[in-house]
């Protein structure tokens, strides 16, 4: 016996989830194109790099809208849970591109520490500045988005290490206004680098549980197993998978080895009500498969796992 429990319909993004992200693509697209200019007239590197990082902020944040876009159709045909998991392949991606953009810069960076170039720390200094206040308004207005959702943590993982990278930057051209070091431009460069792949790492492992289909951090097995044990007339539980359909969206799938008169008397649907409500109330799973089995049963699957 097979059912499937549905608490509420999957939760699909609306038009105002997606504003935060469009709000924060158009403040940092605006500015992008005027540090670009900025770093090329100055010949910073510091500028440079965290232009590429601002290059990846604004992809990302484009891909973020496009996978919230394509999760807030509705399943259909083949596709029976939509398109919700374009969220994770959007955090992945992102994860991606930030660390191809550290490894560029950081060898650049190396590069320029040995032989350092010169650099006007004036500009450098002012356009961190800006920046810093740019990213500053597109982290406030992606804070009010829902971080919970994996696809725009990744959007915001993206501006706030940005937003440090500023801070690094703006002391770099501080350093070299002052002193004429232009060394730390690079080491600023390099600060900027740290930040990113901190940030990707954290993307890459998250989205790739979700990918590998592995059992959220937040829930134990064994756990789960014992509570599913604990309710009446259950006698065993095997083939037990949990997965993350999408953010927010855990699934449980499980056999139930039940005692044979709740077949006999009709008592299996009250067992699977008992047993859902478990999933609900103590891990928030409300996406759940269970088959049902009489004792024995086991000895003719194929396959079975613990």
């Amino acid at each position: 016996m097979s059912e499937h429990a549905h608490g509420h319909p999957h939760a699909l993004p609306t038009r105002a989830g997606r504003r935060p992200l469009l709000v924060a693509l158009l403040l940092l697209v605006a500015f992008l194109v005027v540090e670009v200019v900025v770093a090329v007239v100055s010949g910073s590197l510091a500028l440079l790099s965290d232009a590429g990082h601002m290059l990846t902020d604004v992809g990302s944040l484009a891909a973020a809208l496009w996978a919230l876009h394509l999760a807030s159709r509705p399943a259909r045909g083949a596709w029976t849970f939509g398109w919700q998991r374009a969220e994770i392949l959007s955090a992945a991606g992102n994860g991606v591109t930030l660390l191809v953009v550290a490894v560029l810069v950081a060898v650049e960076a190396i590069h320029r520490l040995i032989d350092p170039a010169r650099v006007a720390g004036g500009p450098v200094l002012v356009v961190a500045l800006v920046g810093i206040a740019v990213n500053l308004a597109a982290t406030g207005v992606l804070a009010r988005a829902d971080r919970s959702n994996l696809n725009v943590r990744g959007a915001f993982a993206h501006v706030l290490s940005d937003l440090y990278g500023f801070a690094g930057t703006a002391v770099a051209g501080l350093v070299v206004l002052t002193t004429g070091f232009v060394r730390a431009d690079s080491i600023a460069s390099l600060v900027v680098v740290v930040l990113m792949l901190v940030a990707a790492r954290s993307l890459l492992r998250d989205s790739g549980r979700v990918l590998l289909e592995g059992a959220p951090e937040s829930i134990d097995l064994d756990e789960v197993r014992g509570h599913l044990l604990s309710t009446d007339h259950v006698l065993d539980v095997h083939d037990l998978h949990v997965w993350t359909v999408t953010s927010n969206l855990p699934a449980l799938s499980a056999h139930v080895v039940v005692r044979d008169e709740c077949f006999r008397s009709g008592h299996a649907p009250q067992v699977l009500d008992l047993l859902q409500g478990c999933l609900v109330g103590h891990f928030d799973v409300e996406h759940s498969t269970f088959q049902l089995e009489p004792a024995g049963h086991g000895g003719h699957e194929a396959g079975a796992h613990l």
